[in-house]
């Protein structure tokens, strides 16, 4: 019997993915963006600078965890061909297949002196991209594009700050450039929760025959310090504005050395999944350091929703 609320098993030879990994030299590699590529898994990952700035770098592996072919150039960088709006770095992506389009959309936090507010980019090869720019005004960030259109329309979870009140919003484009019509769809819950202090998107949105599964971050402060945990939720799959469970306790928290200890303390922070049929492999980073891998089946992730529909 499983002795933790953890619904997802972290893989036993994380992390997997560090610096030391890395074809250039950098500080750190944490928080990817993920998908199938061909017969590839693709992490699009985060690479900090020795300068402080992050860029978006492509790995590849045929197993998803081992023999990765890490590209030695970045695909997105705020030193190239980069808007005034991320001259401070390009930052968690998360990566979206749009088969009407036969694209892959690149949602990623653009961050400058404006502040930080959310970028949009397309491809079609992981090699060249083709630059939407700032989509979403800071501050603003933690945007994934669902998967298909839902009444004609695209649409996008993100998540605005208010003051110290940062919410999931949702957004909806006819052509990925304009956004609008926003509404709140999954608020922090204050107090002393799991996700009181804030929320964000994780993964984009997986679609399942009960609704659109929904993994997203909770933080909760201790102190003056944070810590990051994953956990889930359901809304409707033609209506997303209208919830129908969500998870009370967290599926994923910072346990293990490597999550608990690094440039930033107590993390877990996926950005990307793939999935191979009831499986899904979560790839977060850990204490924003290192990149990690979890699994659970969909399946338990949905008997668990249903136990907290609303």
């Amino acid at each position: 019997m499983r002795q933790t609320n953890e619904i997802f098993t972290r893989y036993k030879h994380n992390p997997i993915i560090t610096f030391r990994n890395m074809p250039y030299v950098c500080q750190s590699v944490f928080n990817p963006g993920a998908t199938m590529f061909g017969d590839d898994t693709l992490l699009l990952l985060r690479v900090e600078d020795l300068e402080g700035k992050s860029h978006l770098t492509v790995a590849k592996s045929s197993d998803g965890v081992s023999d990765w072919r890490i590209d030695k150039e970045p695909l997105i960088s705020p030193y190239q061909n980069a808007s005034p709006y991320e001259v401070y770095g390009c930052e968690d992506p998360r990566i979206t297949w749009l088969d009407d389009l036969k694209k892959w959309v690149i949602t990623y936090t653009a961050y400058s002196p404006y502040g930080a507010g959310v970028a949009l980019a397309t491809t079609s090869d992981f090699k060249t991209i083709d630059r939407q720019g700032l989509v979403l005004a800071p501050n603003n960030k933690d945007a994934a594009v669902f998967p298909r259109r839902i009444k004609g329309r695209y649409w996008m979870l993100h998540r605005p700050a208010a003051g110290n009140i940062e919410h999931i919003w949702l957004t909806d484009s006819v052509d990925l450039g304009h956004w609008g019509h926003p509404r709140c769809v999954l608020l922090e819950r204050g107090g002393p929760m799991w996700d009181g202090v804030k929320v964000g998107t994780n993964t984009i949105p997986i679609e399942t025959e009960e609704g659109w599964l929904i993994l997203y971050h909770g933080v909760k402060q201790f102190s003056m310090n944070y810590t990051y945990r994953m956990g889930a939720a359901l809304v409707d799959l033609e209506d997303p504005e209208r919830m129908l469970a969500r998870l009370p306790y967290w599926i994923l928290g910072p346990h293990e050395h490597y999550e608990v200890t690094g440039a930033v303390p107590n993390v877990v922070f996926p950005c990307g999944h793939v999935q191979v049929g009831d499986e899904i492999r979560v790839y977060y980073g850990a204490a924003d350091t290192c990149v990690c891998m979890a699994t659970a089946s969909i399946s338990e992730l949905l008997d668990a929703l249903r136990k907290h529909r609303l």
